[in-house]
This record gives C-alpha cells, sequence and structure tokens, in this order.
C-alpha cells in the first residue's frame, strides 16, 4: 500500500534522518533539521519509481553522448551576456546575464524583487523572448504592476502555474531566451509527496530548471525567499547549484536598495549594485556618493567622511558617531554599518594608545544610507569620528579619512588609493588622510592636499574648534 512517511532532513547539507536532530551528525549545524514527507512504496512500487526517476535524471541531464575530450580540443562556447538595461545590475552580474546560467536572487519580503524582474523582462522582451512565471500572483495582478511600471514588450510572456512539469512544457513552446521563476519555493513536482517550499521540492524544481537552462541555453532567473534569520529559505545545496546568488538588501523605510553577489561563476563577488525605489519602480543610482552626502550636517562634532572600494568603484560614505556618557554599569555598544567587533576593537585601540574614557560611555556608530562598510580602510573614518564626538571637537568638512588602523595605533597601507583620492577630488573635497606608507611608495599627482599619517596619535591636531 502507498503511504506517507514523516523524515527530518537538514537544510545545510540534506541529511536525512528519522527523527529530529539538535544536532546534524554530518555537518554539525545546529537546528537545521526540518520535517519532510515522502512516499511510503512497496518493493515494486519502489523499483518502478527507481527507474522512472532515472529516466528524468538522464533528461535532465543530457542525452547521454557526452565523451571526455582534452582541454586543448575545447573551444570556448558562445557564452553571450544579455544586457538587462539597467547598467548598475549589469556590473554585479559582471556585465549581463550570460546564456544556460541560472542566478539566484533573494531578499526581504517587499523589498522589490519582483518589480525589479518585470522591469528586467521589459527591457529583455524588445530584443529576446522572456518567460515571467508567477507562482505568487495572478496573471492580473501583473499586469496591474506592469502598467504602472509601464512595462509593454511584445516578446514577454506571462505563465502563472507552479507546476514544474507544465512550466518546462510550456517553454518548450514558446522557446524562451530568458525564464524568471517567482519564486521556486512556490513550485512543486509530482515526482515528490511533500509540500511546496519544502526540502525536497525546491531541490527537485531547481534541478529541473537548472536542466533546462543547461541542455537548452536558457538563462535562468530564480527568486528564493529568505528565513527569520535572513538566510536563503530551503537546502543550503540551492546556493551550491546555481551560478550566481544575488541578495537584495535595503531598509522598507529608506527608498535605497543594494544588490550584492554572494557568489558569482561569470564575475566579481565585489561589486554592487545601487538603486532608489520610486511610484515608477526601481531606478538606477549610478552615482552613490552624491546621495549618500546629500544632507550632511556641517560643524557637527562625530560626523567624519570615509571611502571605500566595493569592487572596482570608489564609494564616498558618511559615518557618524555619538559618544555620551553612560547611565549604566555597562556602557552600551551599537552598530549599524559597521562590523561590531571592528568598533570593540577600535575603541580599545583609542581608550590604550590616546587614552580616551570610552569605557565610560556609550557609543553609537551609524553609516548614513544603509550601506554597510566591511573594509578595514574605513578604520581611520570611524575612529576619527568617535574622537570628535569624544572631545567634541569638529571635524572639517572638506576632509576625507582613509586607512586601516592596527592594534598598536599605526596607520596601514590600503589598496587602489589612487582611485579612491581620484573620487574624493571629484566630489570636491579640498583634504584626504591618508597612510604615509602609501604615498611613499607610490606618489599622487593630484589637486588636493594629501595629509600623510603613520599613528593615530597625529589625528587629534586634526580637530578643530569645539562644537558651540
Amino acid at each position: 500500500m502507498k503511504g506517507i512517511k514523516t523524515i527530518y532532513v537538514c537544510t545545510s547539507c540534506g541529511c536525512e534522518s528519522p527523527k529530529w536532530l539538535g544536532k546534524c551528525p554530518q555537518c554539525g549545524a545546529w537546528n537545521s533539521f526540518v520535517e519532510d514527507a515522502v512516499e511510503k512504496l512497496s518493493p515494486a512500487e519502489e523499483a518502478k519509481s527507481a527507474a522512472a526517476e532515472a529516466r528524468r535524471a538522464f533528461a535532465v541531464g543530457g542525452s547521454g553522448g557526452s565523451r571526455a575530450v582534452k582541454l586543448d580540443e575545447m573551444k570556448p562556447g558562445d557564452c553571450v551576456r544579455s544586457v538587462t538595461g539597467l547598467g548598475e545590475l549589469d556590473r554585479v552580474l559582471g556585465g549581463g546575464l550570460v546564456r544556460g546560467s541560472v542566478v539566484l536572487l533573494t531578499g526581504e519580503p517587499g523589498i522589490g524583487k519582483s518589480t525589479l524582474l518585470l522591469q528586467i523582462s521589459g527591457i529583455l522582451g524588445k530584443t529576446r523572448r522572456v518567460l515571467y512565471v508567477s507562482g505568487e500572483e495572478s496573471g492580473d495582478q501583473l499586469g496591474l504592476r506592469a502598467a504602472r511600471l509601464g512595462v509593454r514588450s511584445d516578446g514577454l510572456y506571462i505563465l502563472t502555474e507552479t507546476n514544474v512539469d507544465k512550466i518546462l512544457s510550456e517553454a518548450s513552446r514558446v522557446k524562451p531566451d530568458v525564464m524568471i521563476i517567482d519564486s521556486v519555493q512556490t513550485m512543486f513536482t509530482p515526482y515528490s509527496a511533500s509540500s511546496p517550499g519544502s526540502v525536497s521540492q525546491v531541490r527537485e524544481s531547481a534541478m529541473s530548471f537548472i536542466g533546462k537552462a543547461k541542455n537548452d541555453g536558457v538563462s535562468v532567473i530564480l527568486v528564493g525567499h529568505v528565513n527569520k534569520e535572513g538566510s536563503i529559505a530551503g537546502p543550503k545545496i540551492l546556493e551550491h547549484m546555481v551560478d550566481a546568488v544575488l541578495c537584495f538588501e535595503g531598509e522598507h523605510q529608506q527608498a535605497y536598495r543594494i544588490i550584492r553577489a554572494g557568489k558569482n561563476r561569470y564575475g566579481s563577488t565585489n561589486e554592487i549594485g545601487v538603486f532608489e525605489m520610486t511610484d515608477r519602480g526601481l531606478e538606477e543610482v549610478p552615482n552613490p556618493s552624491e546621495i549618500l552626502l546629500a544632507g550632511r550636517p556641517k560643524k557637527v562634532s562625530g560626523n567624519c567622511a570615509a571611502c571605500t572600494i566595493e569592487g572596482t568603484r570608489p564609494i564616498i560614505a558618511e559615518i557618524q558617531a555619538l559618544v555620551c556618557p553612560t547611565a549604566f554599569p555597562s556602557p552600551r555598544r551599537t552598530s549599524n554599518g559597521v562590523d561590531y567587533n571592528r568598533m570593540c576593537l577600535l575603541l580599545a585601540v583609542l581608550e590604550k594608545r590616546l587614552g580616551l574614557r570610552f569605557s565610560a560611555n556609550d557609543v553609537y556608530i551609524n553609516v548614513i544610507g544603509g550601506l554597510r562598510l566591511d573594509e578595514p580602510a574605513s578604520d581611520l573614518a570611524a575612529a576619527l569620528a568617535m574622537i570628535s564626538s569624544i572631545t567634541d571637537k569638529i571635524i572639517p568638512d572638506d576632509l576625507v579619512a582613509i586607512g586601516e588602523v592596527g592594534l598598536a595605533g599605526e596607520c596601514r597601507a590600503v589598496a587602489s588609493l589612487e582611485n579612491r583620492v581620484r573620487e574624493v577630488e571629484r566630489l570636491g573635497f579640498s583634504r584626504a588622510v591618508v597612510p604615509a606608507r602609501s604615498i611613499e611608495k607610490r606618489p599622487i599627482d593630484c589637486r588636493i592636499k594629501l595629509i600623510p599619517i603613520k599613528s593615530i596619535y597625529e589625528l587629534l591636531p586634526l580637530l578643530g574648534d569645539p562644537q558651540r
């Protein structure tokens, strides 16, 4: 008799267990087991199912005529990149969508994933054939959104379906160049008895779309949900299966959105794309520095400009620090946009080397615009902002700080200093604090004044008059 049995699957490595386990015995992940349902078959039915599964895998994998060839005999494939029409997204992808690639786009609910993909579909549909598959919205809902965004295209096809077999059948009829699946967690395949969104369903559905992409040269974009911890919902193997993983970030209260590449087989993972959410959809922000510096306060302590590198693009960001006496035995430390552990390290260096009593004060650090500074080159700006706040002395508005701070208080060299200085000069700053070692090795010809320093002891003379 056919029946359903319950098993537990680790979302990190796919390990299966008949009962729930707190720690995975294979990968060691904690609280990673989720409930899943599978069919319980008789031996005859199991043999028939295994044969059907083998035939399906054979169909997905290829025709079976593959043979091993020498690397020197292989010719580069026709890896044509399709420009999406949004330069910020193309920058993150490495130049555009590669033919036959599979991209996983994730983000918080309501961040703008479907809006972005519908805009891309409208642009690509003018020159290519696009199949937009939605398992979350009806055709009328998509029509209303397309009308609001002004999306019109003869090459854009809309399909509202969740059955993977029917989607692949319709794709064989339409023969699209680009296929968008929104979202992979809503798709299901009849080969698995579990509900849509489960580990097995997400894995099987993704495998089917990946097979379609590799066999027919279709560029596939999968939309992935995130769980309450912020990681991608479903099995961890999903990230290994796709060619690129893009993370859509941003605060719902702010209009700016950032796309980062967590994985990219066809480009860099250091690039970011910046968008602004408007009533007409997502608009590109080709110059994020000007947006991030808009509304910057003048003659206020604890405010310093920093220059960070995101991929090949230098970006000027604003770091704000607030240091005030604490009313608690243990002072508070709050960091937004700067790594918390990095902030604590800088506080320890400043207190040890300069004798500033941060241990008796609450410290708050914030990066304007929702940008996250993970690069050590922003250490000097963060340190200068905290020194300015605790001493209540103003940092000159035309000053930018660039450099990494070591535990001995030394200012260490950073990469791509010339590109950073060019961006600082372009945005109208007249002075830049830079590591002395960087310009000793390679002098930079520029119109702004470079202030070389060797340690944080040289930061104090840079501060102006106390805030009044």
